[in-house]
């Protein structure tokens, strides 16, 4: 796993290694092609890359087990390491081996939040490219980020991508990532389950993951750095000390560490009784269902998490870094519900000192501005195949 990591990063840092890669593949794909055919009843989902079975493409796929018109459908489901989940209603297929690539090549429909192809370019012409993405936009992604993408990947262009606001749609567009007409805005399937929310549910989550009565949840998730990388990947290292902390809040909060996916290493996060690392945790909704504060970045989480209208803070210890290195579509220093804090210190003082009722009010706003869409995004799936 270790050497497919670093081939990964390879990849992903050197243009004339990948050219070589693409190349090559190029050519393989164009030879499978002439044997392999579409076939209209497949449908081929993954989840950031295979990782996760989690998120919108889950949403969409548990929608269609509950519907009769979707039996005739033969779906896979595709991951990195398919030992590692147990899925009804699909056929698990590993990614990056032979059969998943003749899997894409013959089914009708892919479905993701990332991308299919694996950083290639091999769709069929009569292949319907469905992306819901995993989130709106806050830091500049592709080649509209100020340092510049380090290796421009290849990849078909969506036939349909799904949003949750004009915002979203406006900024995607700029940054070149597809045209506006390819655009739907229906919202993130993984978010319909925010706006009707039942105590009764927040309470089963509560007393599976075992927190008790008198404690409230925190949910620090925070979001990748390019720049910080070892040989196998990204790493990341919040600069907190835990035990001060421990010292402001133990009393009533617990904290739920969540890292982005892209994320292979995390330094100084050790699970106890007040901080769990909750990373691999497989439904990042619940997390955000039973948690009274979010904490993030410059993560599209904080759009997601506003339909709960619960206190968002966010914490940018490298502000200035990650502004020049990566940058930003909006000022974050204005349009969060918060502002930002750039010290832990200041952080805890905003937590310790939090207001909720005028909390609920600023992420309402927010929320008003940055998430426009009502619960049903999951059943749009059924003008696209139906």
């Amino acid at each position: 796993m270790q050497i497919k990591n670093r081939i990964k990063n390879i990849l992903k840092t050197n243009q004339l290694a990948y050219n070589i890669f693409t190349c090559f593949f190029d050519f393989v794909f164009a030879i499978m092609k002439i044997f392999i055919k579409v076939q209209d009843n497949i449908i081929l989902i993954n989840s950031f890359g295979g990782k996760k079975y989690d998120d919108s493409p889950r949403v969409i796929f548990e929608y269609m087990k509950t519907q009769e018109k979707y039996k005739k459908y033969k779906i896979y489901w595709a991951f990195e390491h398919p030992e590692n989940f147990e899925i009804e209603g699909a056929e698990k297929v590993k990614s990056d081996t032979l059969q998943y690539f003749i899997i894409a090549l013959k089914a009708k429909y892919w479905i993701t939040n990332s991308a299919i192809e694996r950083g290639l370019k091999f769709k069929n012409k009569k292949t319907i490219y469905i992306n819901t993405w995993h989130g709106s936009p806050i830091k500049k992604i592709g080649l509209a980020a100020n340092s510049g993408q380090k290796v421009l990947f290849k990849g078909s262009e969506c036939d349909i991508m799904y949003a949750q606001s004009e915002y979203e749609i406006e900024v995607s567009t700029k940054s070149g990532t597809l045209p506006k007409e390819k655009y739907i805005l229906v919202g993130l399937p993984r978010n319909d389950e925010l706006f009707s929310v039942q105590k009764s549910e927040i309470d089963e989550i509560r007393k599976k993951l075992d927190v008790p009565n008198n404690k409230k949840i925190i949910l620090y998730a925070p979001t990748f750095r390019d720049w910080t990388r070892d040989s196998n990947g990204c790493i990341i290292a919040p600069p907190i000390d835990i035990n001060k902390w421990k010292s402001k809040l133990s009393d009533k909060y617990m904290i739920f560490f969540r890292a982005h996916y892209e994320i292979n290493n995390i330094l100084g996060i050790k699970s106890d009784d007040f901080i769990r690392n909750m990373t691999d945790y497989p439904n990042l909704n619940e997390l955000m269902k039973i948690s009274d504060i979010l904490i993030s970045d410059y993560s599209s989480i904080m759009f997601d998490y506003s339909i709960l209208k619960r206190p968002i803070f966010s914490f940018c210890y490298d502000y200035e870094e990650f502004l020049e290195k990566r940058g930003m579509y909006i000022d974050i220093t204005k349009e969060l519900p918060n502002g930002i804090c750039k010290t832990e210190d200041e952080l805890l003082e905003q937590i310790v000192n939090c207001d909720f009722k005028k909390q609920k009010e600023k992420t309402e706003k927010f929320q008003e501005k940055y998430v426009q869409n009502d619960g049903n995004a999951r059943k749009y799936i059924d003008k696209i195949i139906l």
